[in-house]
């Protein structure tokens, strides 16, 4: 199969016209030709959706370009409905069948109908297909599930797998699609008509256009808060599958579904995303030559992606794991409504005065399945338990006197009180935790609470440190005049593994360049990425620097930064290299502040700026403009000290510290009592 050029990913609507504005629940596409993005493409109706895939079908034709194109609707349903309802299993017959009967403008559509009819037809009226969205009653689909029955499996194959898939017999509501396909197999039956298309997995495909099912939060999470979901989810689709693989894409297309179809990449997700890094992610602007800090941050928060894989734990095993997808709660929390004490339950307030209520027999503990409370009687209740029917006050029980088999209490009661609603923590179906947060201890007491056993997380990022230098020797070993032990390598696996990552030691590497270059082609074949210490400047053994410089994939950022300056960033075998200077001082803080939060990125979490602190100091400092600084700091008397040497070779100074007080690159002097900027090593997650 040829490479495709031009990757277009649609996320579908079955509503009517959005407007001319763009916004959310209405069509977008997505497009990436040669491996540039353009821009979500906003369609505000499926009239115009199929004017602008019309032409740009037909451009695309012209130009000899290969288009594969996705869109988030099934292509197909559970076995046995298409012959049922056609005649044949054929799902391309019932794309045409569907076509025939589906009448649709800007406005409005017939889908609702036509879903009734095929009740009728196939399920004496009580189904496959429910839900309705119109105002007036359609005859046989039902606005629910009541007496609902369905002669075909509820979801496809696919489906099943596929975590948080919603069954194509749903017609309408938050995140069905069973709209979506009656509206759109019409308009991928006209253009495949027009357009010589290969349909997947129905058809090989070895045509100039192919067509595709997407499910778009198979692989991508929800949008920064600034984008559209819909519009953001398929750029970030097209992204996948243009950075993808030829190899890779072959594989996820080898899948035999020739009735229901598959989503593509369902189980292939790691492949998906983790896409390739571009050799040139690291590359500056021409003529940049002291890259203040907040531009390199800002540099590679865009150009670096995610490319750990995906995989499937239980919550014993998500401790510190990076979230891959959204998790919704399966259950509410709390699942029924409860009461708060211990005491007795009855329904409605009560007003001013003396009430006197029937006590019922038996009581409702925590774990009882909740009973039924006759009218205008009391019952004793436990806190915790689930409140019988009829229940929804409950009166402490040291504000009652019970006796004679009755419970007598002085109003008022507001009504409610003491109790807890069903869901009023959480309620089933809420998103609880979204995708790139790091599983904390309290996160999963959440996830226990509202049903998940099960999360797909990032699989963890493998970080190999290596040493540079004939200078080094291991810690213990004997040591020559001029020799030094390796400070570095220790701390900075440590770092790796604090920062959740799977540290990987690499050992020391000589002032060789042969050697250094075998050692890092060892290292790519085994981590994600590398991080280098020494030689990493420009010098005559700098070799870090001289290796990727003729790998044609490095960047020499000379950063306005103290302790550090030079930080060489580069691709080997397409795994990320940050080269930190020798200096242990300097080696701390640039992986603190550069290298920390790109490797979270590229584990697939947030992009995570460090928390500072405004306290007073208590220090003297002149500081001279054009480099940002970081002192070795900490905190005593609700003041921050800082150590008394800034020289980078001081190690002890590190040991000293608890975080660094950061001042901006402005000249200026601190006096004792200014405030400064403390940064506690735990805001680097350290």
């Amino acid at each position: 199969m040829k490479r495709f050029d031009t990757i277009v990913m649609v996320d579908w609507s079955g509503g009517n016209d959005t407007g001319p504005s763009p916004r959310k629940d209405a069509i977008w596409a997505g497009v990436n030709r040669d491996g540039l993005a353009q821009e979500p493409v906003y369609l505000r109706n499926r009239t115009v959706a199929e004017e602008w895939l019309d032409a740009l079908l037909t451009s695309e034709q012209a130009a000899g370009r290969r288009v594969l194109a996705g869109f988030d609707f099934p292509f197909g349903y559970p076995a046995g409905f298409a012959a049922a309802l056609t005649g044949s299993c054929d799902p391309l017959v019932l794309w045409d069948w569907f076509e025939d009967r589906i009448q649709d403008t800007p406005a409005s559509n017939n889908r609702f109908d036509l879903a009734g009819e095929i009740n009728q037809r196939l399920g004496n009226g009580k189904g496959p297909f429910w839900f309705n969205g119109l105002r007036r009653d359609v005859e046989s689909l039902a606005r629910n599930l009541d007496a609902y029955t369905n002669p075909f499996a509820q979801k496809r194959q696919s489906e099943t797998l596929a975590k948080g898939a919603f069954t194509c017999w749903q017609m309408g509501g938050a995140g069905a699609v069973g709209g979506q396909i009656f509206t759109g197999l019409p308009v991928l039956a006209r253009l495949r008509r027009k357009f010589d298309v290969a349909v997947w997995p129905f058809q090989p495909l070895d045509k100039a256009i192919s067509f595709v099912e997407i499910w778009p939060s198979l692989t991508v999470g929800s949008a920064p808060e600034n984008k559209i979901k819909d519009a953001w989810q398929v750029s970030e689709v097209s992204k996948q599958v243009a950075a993808m693989p030829h190899a890779a894409l072959i594989e996820i297309l080898d899948v035999v579904s020739p009735e229901e179809g598959w989503i593509f990449g369902l189980g292939f997700e790691d492949k998906l995303t983790a896409p390739p890094l571009r050799n040139d992610c690291f590359a500056l602007p021409p003529g940049v030559h002291w890259t203040p800090v907040a531009e390199a941050l800002q540099r590679l928060r865009d150009r670096l992606v995610p490319v750990a894989g995906i995989e499937t734990v239980g919550l014993q095993q998500a401790m510190g794991r990076i979230l891959a997808r959204d998790v919704t709660a399966k259950r509410a929390n709390p699942p029924l409504p409860n009461t708060a004490v211990d005491g007795y339950g009855f329904a409605g307030g009560r007003d001013a005065g003396t009430v006197d209520l029937p006590l019922s027999s038996g009581r409702a503990a925590a774990g009882d399945a909740p009973g039924i409370l006759p009218a205008d009687h009391a019952i004793r209740v436990l806190t915790g338990a689930a409140l019988p029917q009829g229940v929804d006050t409950v009166v402490l029980q040291e504000d009652v006197v019970v006796a004679d088999g009755r419970v007598r209490f002085a109003g008022p009661v507001r009504q409610g009180s003491n109790t807890r609603k069903a869901g009023e923590d959480v309620a089933q179906g809420q998103t609880i935790l979204e995708a790139k947060r790091r599983i904390a201890s309290a996160d999963l007491a959440l996830l226990a609470a509202t049903g998940a056993a099960q999360i797909d997380v990032r699989k963890q990022l493998r970080v190999g440190v290596l040493s540079t230098g004939d200078e080094l020797v291991e810690a213990g070993d004997s040591a020559e005049d001029g020799q030094i032990y390796d400070a570095n390598r220790p701390m900075l696996l440590a770092m790796v593994a604090q920062l959740g990552h799977i540290p990987v030691d690499l050992g020391r590497a000589p002032d060789d360049r042969g050697k250094l270059r075998a050692r890092l082609d060892a290292a790519s074949a085994q981590v994600d990425a590398i991080i280098t210490s020494g030689g990493a400047s420009a010098g005559d053994e700098d070799h870090v620097s001289a290796l990727l410089s003729e790998a044609g994939a490095m960047e020499l950022w000379r950063i306005a930064i103290k302790p550090g300056r030079p930080l060489a960033l580069g691709m080997w075998h397409g795994k990320p290299v940050f080269g930190v200077p020798g200096n242990p001082v300097a080696a701390m803080v640039c992986t603190l502040v550069f290298a920390g939060p790109a490797m979270g990125l590229l584990a697939g979490a947030d992009w995570v700026a460090p928390q500072g602190f405004d306290v007073p100091a208590a220090f003297t400092k002149r500081k001279k403009a054009g480099r940002r600084e970081y002192l070795r700091a900490r905190v005593r008397d609700g003041q921050a000290e800082v150590f008394a040497s800034e020289g980078s070779g001081r190690i002890s100074g590190l040991s000293w510290a608890e975080g660094l007080v950061e001042l901006a690159e402005p000249a200026g002097e601190v006096s004792p009592g200014d405030l400064v900027r403390f940064i506690p090593f735990g805001s680097f997650g350290i």
